[in-house]
């Protein structure tokens, strides 16, 4: 199905011509004096600053002309929403529902007539499902129609259809998904013994629709489970350098062991329960181990993303790559000079603000496709679907993948149901799966980093050659309590650009270790969040006095690129 709601952004931009727009914008600004008004001179003899004005509004006009060139893509949705008229495809959470959790449809209409509408006043009429005294309440909407002054428009920007809910490539997502929840307290480096980790690999082996990462013989092995399928993401352990490392924080030094959550504790496995969270009620908080540790499992790598901030694990990785003296990108105009180094520009400040900036702008960009073109459901709400067609209260067309699963099985041998077992009591957020927030953040952020640093330059080496008492690459011990030297045959191998690949996956797949999203949310959500960073290096590319020739860098697609 393809997205094709008339869009009044598109009516405002292709209404007016440049001057049009700018005078429109000033208006709503009041910044008159800026575009030249009556006290305000042209003339370069009157006014010696017009020149730098005159070239400062160039460069934005060039930029601004370059975005606007770019096509508005079909948006293209899995066609789950038309095809089913009860909306057991969708994303319907915080809604009223009924006693099986199907939404009551006069509610969902009144979210998809807001969302068609784009007016303010009709997101405050949505119909929530709990009083508001006790509601959680839906989670900005409105940011997929916020315009940006930098990199490309969200609405200029796509992901593909996300697998429809009768499909094969469905039935394997929520298969891995069940055997995350199952291994959630395994070590990472257990997965090759653990016997229900083998079990997990074994099964997700012989699914047709399973798109995660295999070895040679097209297995899933303990080495490639839960792992994504970028440039480095199977090489060496499973987690990245960069969330293990102690990190330099200015004067001070910052640990990696964090606050974790107690084993054997999931949420939302009976239905009232399940229910009463569908409906949008408050739930309580998690309960913590007193022991803080480094990220050795599931558990430990679901805590650090409920929580995060949403840069925060890239801007650990700049920390990290600057205190070991990463080479820098070689298209860094600084390399070479004889008598100047970078600061404000293609130095430490530019490059730590660059990490950050962003997230905003990749934020407003997937908020889009979530609210406005997909409206995916969550997996906890296909595992609901699946639990009633197993218990025999309703017909739902789930895939015999996913019906049969020894995952639902095994799920329902140790919970008694076949619902999700989740790490968090409010279970997944209030925002639909598709894409995942915290993977386009992931895919902008790491690009940044790539066009930062010398992608080839190999953490070992880096380790010997730096101050972080470390001199091999490492993994935390079974217990977290300790780093310990990683001695695979590949430490040898580990890469800058290989280890930033990996964080992006480690965080985008910690949120489905959580039981929030789906693998694909993360696989495509990555892409997109590069597309926004590589529009934004464009924008930014003719602002420099240096002789910059350009950011040359590995895409996520193993693809080489020149901003």
């Amino acid at each position: 199905m393809t997205y094709s709601r008339f869009s009044n952004r598109r009516q405002f931009l292709r209404g007016v011509g440049a001057t049009g727009a700018a005078t429109v914008a000033a208006s709503a600004l009041r910044i008159h004096p800026l575009l030249g008004s009556g006290t305000a001179s042209a003339n370069s003899e009157e006014d010696p600053d017009s020149d730098r004005r005159q070239q400062a509004f160039e460069i934005r006009k060039g930029a601004a002309l370059a975005e606007r060139r770019i096509p508005v893509p079909e948006q293209r949705t899995n066609g789950d929403e038309q095809a089913y008229p009860n909306k057991i495809g969708n994303f319907s959470k915080g809604l009223p529902h009924n006693d099986i959790g199907e939404v009551d449809l006069a509610a969902y209409a009144t979210l998809t007539d807001a969302l068609a509408s784009e007016d303010p006043a009709m997101f405050e009429q949505i119909t929530l499902g709990a009083p508001p005294a006790d509601r959680r309440r839906l989670v900005n909407p409105q940011a997929g129609l916020a315009f940006d002054l930098q990199g490309t428009d969200s609405h200029q920007l796509t992901i593909p259809p996300a697998p429809a809910f009768s499909s094969a490539d469905e039935a394997a997502e929520i298969v891995e998904d069940y055997w995350m929840a199952l291994l959630r307290d395994v070590p990472f480096g257990e997965y090759d013994s653990n016997p229900t980790a083998r079990a997990a690999a074994a099964e997700l082996s012989n699914l047709p629709g399973f798109s995660g990462p295999r070895d040679a013989s097209g297995r899933v092995t303990g080495n490639t489970l839960f792992r994504g399928s970028t440039p480095g993401d199977v090489a060496g352990p499973y987690l990245s350098q960069f969330l293990l490392l102690p990190v330099p924080f200015g004067s001070e030094s910052v640990s990696s062991r964090q606050q974790t959550y107690v084993p054997g504790l999931d949420y939302m496995t009976n239905f009232p329960e399940w229910l009463t969270v569908q409906r949008g009620f408050q739930r309580g908080s998690n309960q913590f181990d007193s022991t803080r540790r480094y990220i050795r499992n599931g558990r430990d790598l679901s805590a650090f993303v409920h929580v995060d901030a949403l840069f925060q694990a890239y801007f650990l990785a700049f920390l990290i790559l600057n205190q070991i003296q990463a080479p820098l990108n070689r298209g860094n105009p600084y390399n070479n000079s004889l008598t100047q180094d970078g600061f404000g520009t293609f130095g430490v400040p530019h490059a730590q603000t660059l990490c950050t900036e962003v997230c905003s702008r990749a934020l407003r960009a997937v908020w889009f496709q979530k609210w406005f073109v997909h409206r995916r459901l969550r997996p906890d709400e296909f595992a609901a679907r699946l639990h009633n067609v197993k218990i025999g209260v309703a017909d739902y067309p789930i895939h015999a993948d996913a019906l049969r699963s020894n995952a639902a099985r095994e799920v329902h041998r140790r919970h008694g149901s076949y619902l999700l077992p989740m790490a968090f009591p409010e279970g997944a957020p209030f925002h639909p799966a598709y894409g995942a927030g915290h993977a386009t953040v992931a895919g902008a952020c790491v690009t940044m980093l790539k066009a930062l640093f010398d992608g080839s330059a190999k953490i070992g080496d880096l380790l010997r050659a730096g101050d972080t008492g470390y001199t091999t690459p490492v993994v935390p011990s079974s217990d977290g309590e300790s780093l310990v030297p990683y001695t695979g045959d590949d430490a040898g191998d580990l890469t800058v650009e290989g280890e930033l690949n990996k964080v992006a996956s480690n965080i985008g797949l910690g949120r489905d270790h959580a039981g929030v999203h789906w693998r694909s949310d993360h696989a495509q959500s990555i892409y997109l969040g590069e597309q926004v960073a590589i529009s934004i290096l464009r924008d930014q590319g003719g602002c420099y006095n240096e002789a910059f020739q350009g950011f040359t860098f590995t895409k996520f697609d193993g693809t080489v690129v020149t901003i």
